[in-house]
C-alpha cells in the first residue's frame, strides 16, 4: 500500500537534493563533531605553548601559523576567560560597539570561536552579521563567463554587469590558455559600462599573478586556504606561501582576499574527523594571520556537501559571521548552485541578503546558467527581476540596480565595440561587426558565432608571455575613439599606485571614490533568548526518511583486490619515444571498479587506449600510488612519459591531459565533470592527447555540462575520493601495468 500524497511529495524538487546522516569520522558533520577540541590556551613568556588541547611541540603547520600570527596575545587571556555565551550576547547586543567585539574576538582560538557561534541561533547570527560586517554599504559581485570564451560576448556581458551596479566582475576559463583574453575582455567591458568596477580572472596562481602584474586584473580571490596540514600540502601550498602571494599581489596594488569554505577539507579527504565549522574557523584565522584583507567563504563550490547534513546552512552562515568577527571583508557565497528547490535556494540567500554582507554573492551569474563556467551559478540573468522585486519588497539594498533595455543595449554595444578596437589596434584575431551585433543582443553563447579557437589561444598566449601590458590597451582604446573607456582603465592603474583600495572591504563608486571599512565603516548599533531546538525534537528533525547511510553506500562499491585484467609489471621507468602514459589512481580497477557515471574501468581504459592508437601514439599504463589528486596523478605520469604528455585518470572518472613542463595545477585539458563523460568522450580524450604528444593543434574537447551534477553527486564524489585516498601509499613508486584479457565483463 502506498500513499498517493507521499508519492507526489517524493517528486518535489527538494527531494532531488542530497541528504545524508552525519558521519563525523570522515568529516560529514556540519557544526558539531565529537572530535572537535574544547577551547583552551596557555601562554608562557609571550608565546603560545598550548592551544585547543594541543601542545606547541605538536602543532601542525596551520596551528603553528595561527599561534604565531593570528591570536592577539594582548587580549587572549581575557577573551578565553570570558564565557562564550557572554561573547555571543556582545555580538548581538546593540549597546556593545563593533570595535569592542573585534577586540575580544582577536584573542580567541579556533575552538573558542566555534563555541561562541554555537551559542547563537540563526536569527541572532543574522543580527550579528548586520552589526559586524566591515563596510556599511552592501555590494555584489558578478560572474561573467561563456562556454565559447567569446571575447565580444564577455565584454558586452561585463558592460551590462557594471551598468547594473555590480562592484566586481569575475571571470574564469574553460581552457586555461584563454585567461589573458578573458581578463582583457571583462576589463574593457566593465570600464565601458561604469568606471571603477574591479575585475579578476580566476585561474591558476602563477597565471593570475602575471595578469595582475600586467594590469589586466585589479583584484584576486583565487588564494585558497585549507584547515588541515595534509589538505594544504595536497593543495601545493603552505600558509606562509599564501602570505607571500598576498604580499606579491599587494606590492602591485592588486586587492586580494582568500577563499575557503565548509566542506573543502572533507571533499579532499583530509577532514581529520573535525566538523566543517571548526575547520573553517581555522582557515579564517589563517586568512587573517596571512594579512589578507578579506575572505570569499560560505562553502562556495562545496555548498551541496554541508547542505546534505543537519544544520548545514547554519554552519555556512556561521562561517560568514566568524569572518566578520575577525574583521575580514566577506564575499559570502550564494554563487554555486545550492538546491533544486527554489524555496530552499531563496531561504539560503535570505541569511545574507537580509543582514547584508560586503558581497552578498561572490558572484551572481549575470549570464545564463549554462554559460556559467563556475559550475552553473545559484542565480543567473533570468532571475535578475526576482532580485529587483526582493529589494523593493523589503526595502533592502542588495547591490543590483534595475535598468532599462535601452541602457543595457547601449552599454553592451559600447563594451563590445571598445574591445573590437583594442583587438584591431593590437593585431589580435579580428572581432567582426557581425560578432558585435550578435553579442549585443545575445542571451547566451548559443547566439554568437564560433571563432577560431586555436588562433585566439595563440594570441592570448602572446599577450600573456610577451611584453605587452595594460598601457598598450589604454593607448589602443584612445586611438580607437574610446577615450572615456581608456580614461577609466588608466584611472584603475592610478588607483593601484595610490593603494587606497587595498583597505579592507574596498570598492569604488562610479566616481572612483573608495568605499571601505575605513571610509564607509559599518556603524550599525541596535537579543534575547528564544526557542532552541534540542533533545528529542532535534532528533526528530534530523531523521529524514530520504537520508541515506553513506557507510552502506561506500561498502557497496568495494571492488576487493586487484583487477584480473590489470597486471602489475614492476616499478615504472621513464619512457622514450612517442608514447602517452595513462596514469591511473591507486584505487583504479582495485578498490573501485566503476566511475561515478557508472562506466566500467576496463571499458574506460580500453576507450582511451583506442583513441591514442587512432592518433598514432603508443599507450603505456602506469598506476600512481602517492596521490589521489587528478592533477598530480597526471603530472606524475607526464614525468615518466616519453613524449612528456600523459592522461591522469581518477577512479571516479575525472580526467586530465597533462604535460611535463606544466605545474601540477596547470594542464592542457581538464575533464572535471566525470558523470558527463561517456565511452566516446574517453576515446576522444585519448585522441586529443595523441595530438598534444605529436605537437599538432588540438582543439579543446567540448564535453556535455550538467550543472546539477554537483547537487546530485557531491557526497558520492567525496566518498569515492575518500576511498581512493585511502589506497594512497605515499612512499610507493609508480607501477607499470599491463591490460590482459580476463574474460567477459
Amino acid at each position: 500500500m502506498r500513499s498517493k500524497r507521499f508519492e507526489r511529495i517524493a517528486q518535489r524538487p527538494i527531494n532531488k537534493d542530497t541528504f545524508v546522516r552525519p558521519w563525523p569520522e570522515v568529516g560529514l558533520s556540519a557544526a558539531h563533531s565529537p572530535f572537535d577540541p574544547a577551547p583552551s590556551l596557555a601562554i608562557r613568556d609571550g608565546a603560545i605553548v598550548e592551544m585547543d588541547g594541543v601542545a606547541s611541540g605538536d602543532f601542525d603547520l596551520v596551528e603553528r601559523f595561527i599561534a604565531l600570527h593570528a591570536i592577539d596575545l594582548g587580549t587572549a587571556e581575557r577573551a578565553m576567560a570570558t564565557p562564550s555565551r557572554e561573547i555571543a550576547k556582545m555580538i548581538v547586543d546593540v549597546n556593545v560597539p563593533r570595535r569592542q567585539v573585534l577586540d575580544v574576538i582577536g584573542g580567541c582560538t579556533p575552538a573558542k570561536l566555534v563555541d561562541v557561534i554555537n551559542q547563537m541561533n540563526m536569527l541572532e547570527m543574522m543580527m550579528g552579521m548586520a552589526k559586524m560586517r566591515a563596510r556599511r554599504t552592501p555590494a555584489n559581485q558578478a560572474h561573467v563567463t561563456n562556454r565559447k570564451e567569446h571575447p565580444a560576448l564577455l565584454a558586452a556581458d561585463a558592460a551590462e554587469a557594471a551598468l547594473r551596479g555590480f562592484a566586481e566582475v569575475e571571470t574564469t576559463v574553460a581552457v586555461a590558455r584563454y585567461a589573458p583574453f578573458n581578463a582583457l575582455a571583462v576589463l574593457v567591458g566593465a570600464q565601458a559600462g561604469r568606471g571603477g568596477v574591479l575585475t579578476q580572472c580566476a585561474v591558476e596562481e602563477a597565471t593570475n599573478l602575471r595578469l595582475g602584474f600586467k594590469g589586466l586584473t585589479s583584484y584576486s580571490e583565487t588564494l585558497s586556504v585549507y584547515a588541515t596540514e595534509r589538505a594544504f600540502v595536497d593543495g601545493d601550498d603552505t600558509p606562509w606561501s599564501k602570505a607571500f602571494l598576498n604580499a606579491a599581489y599587494a606590492s602591485r596594488g592588486v586587492k586580494t582576499r582568500f577563499t575557503s569554505g565548509a566542506g573543502a577539507p572533507a571533499l579532499m579527504g583530509h577532514a581529520e574527523g573535525r566538523s566543517m565549522l571548526y575547520l573553517e574557523a581555522r582557515s579564517l584565522l589563517a586568512t587573517r594571520a596571512a594579512g589578507s584583507q578579506g575572505s570569499q567563504n560560505g562553502s562556495i563550490s562545496c555548498i551541496a556537501l554541508p547542505e546534505s547534513l543537519p544544520e548545514g546552512l547554519r554552519a555556512v552562515t556561521a562561517e560568514n559571521l566568524i569572518a566578520m568577527l575577525l574583521g575580514l571583508e566577506v564575499a559570502s557565497g550564494n554563487d554555486a548552485l545550492a538546491s533544486h528547490s527554489e524555496i530552499r535556494k531563496a531561504a539560503k540567500l535570505m541569511l545574507q541578503f537580509i543582514p547584508g554582507t560586503d558581497f552578498i554573492t561572490s558572484g551572481y551569474g549575470t549570464i545564463p546558467r549554462p554559460d556559467n563556467m563556475f559550475g552553473g551559478g545559484n542565480f543567473d540573468v533570468s532571475e535578475l527581476d526576482d532580485w529587483h522585486v526582493l529589494q523593493r519588497d523589503m526595502r533592502i539594498d542588495g547591490g543590483i540596480t534595475p535598468v532599462t533595455e535601452e541602457r543595457v543595449l547601449a552599454a553592451r554595444m559600447r563594451g563590445a565595440k571598445a574591445l573590437q578596437a583594442v583587438f584591431a589596434r593590437l593585431g589580435f584575431p579580428p572581432i567582426t561587426d557581425a560578432e558585435i551585433e550578435a553579442a549585443v543582443t545575445a542571451y547566451g553563447s548559443e547566439d554568437v558565432p564560433d571563432r577560431d579557437r586555436v588562433a585566439d589561444i595563440d594570441a592570448a598566449q602572446r599577450l600573456q608571455h610577451g611584453p605587452m601590458t595594460v598601457l598598450e590597451v589604454i593607448a589602443a582604446l584612445d586611438a580607437g575613439g574610446y577615450g572615456d573607456v581608456a580614461a577609466n582603465v588608466l584611472e584603475m592603474q592610478r588607483q593601484r599606485v595610490i593603494g587606497d583600495y587595498l583597505q579592507p572591504s574596498a570598492i569604488f563608486d562610479e566616481r572612483f571614490r573608495v568605499r571601505s571599512a575605513l571610509t564607509d565603516p559599518n556603524d550599525y548599533s541596535g537579543p534575547g533568548t528564544g526557542h532552541r531546538v534540542d533533545g528529542e525534537r532535534w532528533a526528530q528533525l534530523q531523521a529524514l526518511p530520504q537520508a541515506w547511510e553513506p557507510r552502506e553506500w561506500l561498502a557497496s562499491l568495494d571492488g576487493g583486490g586487484s583487477a584480473p585484467w590489470l597486471e602489475e609489471l614492476g616499478t615504472a621507468q621513464p619512457g622514450k619515444g612517442m608514447e602517452v602514459i595513462v596514469a591511473v589512481g591507486p584505487a583504479y580497477g582495485r578498490a573501485l571498479t566503476r566511475t561515478i557515471g557508472g562506466l566500467d574501468h576496463r571499458d574506460v581504459l580500453d576507450a582511451i587506449v583506442a583513441g591514442l592508437k587512432e592518433g598514432g601514439v603508443a599507450a603505456r599504463v602506469v598506476r600512481i600510488w602517492h596521490t589521489s589528486d587528478c592533477a598530480f596523478i597526471g603530472h606524475a605520469g607526464a614525468q615518466l612519459s616519453g613524449s612528456g604528455v600523459a592522461i591522469g585518470l581518477q577512479s571516479k572518472g575525472t580526467t586530465v591531459i597533462h604535460r611535463r613542463d606544466l605545474v601540477p595545477l596547470e594542464n592542457l585539458e581538464l575533464f572535471a565533470q566525470a558523470p558527463n563523460l561517456d565511452i566516446e568522450a574517453y576515446r576522444r580524450i585519448g585522441y586529443n592527447a595523441a595530438l598534444h604528444a605529436r605537437g599538432e593543434p588540438a582543439p579543446p574537447i567540448a564535453v556535455r555540462s550538467d550543472n546539477t551534477a554537483r547537487l546530485r553527486l557531491i557526497v558520492q564524489t567525496m566518498l569515492l575520493h575518500r576511498r581512493e585516498t585511502g589506497e594512497v601509499e605515499r612512499e610507493r613508486e609508480p607501477t607499470e601495468m599491463r591490460m590482459v584479457d580476463a574474460g567477459p565483463r
